[in-house]
């Protein structure tokens, strides 16, 4: 991918994890449970043991979190893309937990349930805070990156211009061309 902006605060968590596929090149960082557990350890928690099971909760939150990304890029949000974002809510036992400067949402449960909620409840706090809309998906279907939409007026439809933009462009300046 070309220079992608990268979400403010734990966002940015939510899109390295929705970035571990990378379907264009048909890459996944999560393909065994060891590597999900190595992921969440780097980046969200220690997980404790993970299983198949946790492998694929993980993997099904991760493609509901990129349906909802695509949904800010323009569609509507996936019902079952948010009731996937329930389950592993419920999963986790979030819980308010609040303090002097303020308020999160935080697991009571453990190990993966938890490290999981963690991705949630940072989604949860990007809705309340504004930023979740400018986390999307690419447009261009083959891609579908998550991307931080830093633009102004919240135009952004490709991950990067150069790369899956000019893609875009030529590619529909061929079809046109094939009609006329």
């Amino acid at each position: 991918m070309g220079t992608v902006a990268t979400a403010p605060g734990s966002l940015a968590m939510v899109q390295r994890f929705i970035n571990t596929a990378d379907l264009e090149a048909a890459a996944d960082g999560l393909r065994t449970p060891e590597a999900l557990r190595t992921w969440l350890r780097q980046n969200v928690r220690e997980p404790g043991a993970v299983g198949e099971s946790d492998l694929a909760v993980a993997l099904t939150l991760r493609e509901a979190l990129r349906d909802l990304a695509e949904a800010n890029n323009g569609g509507s949000p996936a019902p079952s893309a948010l009731q996937v974002l329930n389950r592993v809510a419920d999963r986790a036992r979030l819980a308010p937990r609040f303090a002097a400067g303020g308020a999160r949402l935080e697991p009571l449960a453990g190990g993966v349930d938890a490290a999981l909620g963690e991705l949630v409840a940072a989604v949860y706090e990007a809705m309340a805070s504004g930023a979740w809309a400018r986390l999307k998906a690419c447009a261009r279907h083959r891609c579908r990156w998550a991307f931080y939409d830093a633009s102004r007026n919240r135009s952004g439809t490709w991950c990067s211009m150069r790369v899956c933009g000019n893609r875009e462009k030529a590619q529909r300046f061929r079809r046109r061309a094939a009609r006329a």
